[in-house]
């Protein structure tokens, strides 16, 4: 099995590349692909850049030139549920981009000739169970005074769907539109249901996981770059060392 893994920053997978065994680079349509095997597994890793065309362009190539068997999204995220804090993790269920309406050809945020809207994700649960064991260890990634810096207090993970789109949403009034026209969302980004659809297509299996980065609420804002540094590189390398542990079973 080889596993590809995107995120949108470099900075939230650089902890999984300080520790990819035997790495080879290819540059190619503006982006570094590392191959190399990350916990006895072989994989694929690169980062995307922000935003459902870059997405989409690095998940093609992935699965075009890669052979994967399997797609991983991961990176920080920010808060649609009420009930999430800074350091809660999500693992999506279904993706939807929130900026899709070709009405009246076709229903609100409905992919036109697809007839979906919602992407489902598939290996949840064991990305799920990796993220408990994370957080059952959280004190061997993350430092009392990392977790203080950013308010991260009992942190936890739920499974919940995810909406993408290509705008940066900090508005109160648009997160509580969002809380109104995709009632089961827990949280906001602007790359997931690009790669979803693209793993649809092509029959890949697709899964995601985000890292709250911000409350939905009107809270002081973090550092941004810092969270991604300091906190979410080592969420992400604490959930993959588990992932892979439970692959080898």
């Amino acid at each position: 099995m080889k596993i590809g893994i995107i995120s949108a920053m470099q900075e939230e997978i650089q902890a999984l590349l300080n520790h990819l065994e035997n790495p080879k680079e290819e540059e190619k349509g503006m982006r570094i692909y590392y191959t190399g095997t990350l916990y006895g597994t072989p994989v694929v890793l690169v980062f995307s850049r922000w935003g459902k065309v870059a997405s989409a362009v690095t998940t093609t190539q992935l699965i075009n030139d890669y052979n994967v068997d399997e797609i991983i999204f991961t990176g920080v995220a920010g808060a649609v549920s009420s009930t999430l804090k800074i350091g809660d993790i999500v693992v999506g269920k279904n993706l939807m981009q929130h900026d899709m309406n070709a009405y009246p050809l076709y229903p609100k945020y409905e992919i036109p000739l697809l007839g979906k809207g919602a992407f489902e994700t598939t290996n949840s649960e064991r990305l799920l169970e990796a993220s408990k064991s994370f957080l059952g260890n959280f004190s061997t990634y993350i430092t009392s005074e990392e977790a203080d810096e950013f308010r991260i207090s009992k942190p936890k993970v739920v499974v919940g769907d995810i909406v993408s789109g290509d705008r940066f949403v900090t508005d109160l009034n648009k997160i509580k539109k969002l809380r109104v026209e995709f009632p089961e969302a827990k949280c906001v980004e602007m790359e997931g249901a690009a790669v979803a659809q693209v793993c649809y297509e092509y029959g890949i299996p697709f899964s995601i996981i985000r890292i709250i980065s911000d409350e939905a609420n009107h809270s002081a804002a973090i550092d941004f770059p810092k969270f991604c540094e300091s906190i979410a590189q080592k969420y992400v390398k604490g959930i993959f060392e588990n992932y892979f542990s439970l692959i080898s079973l």
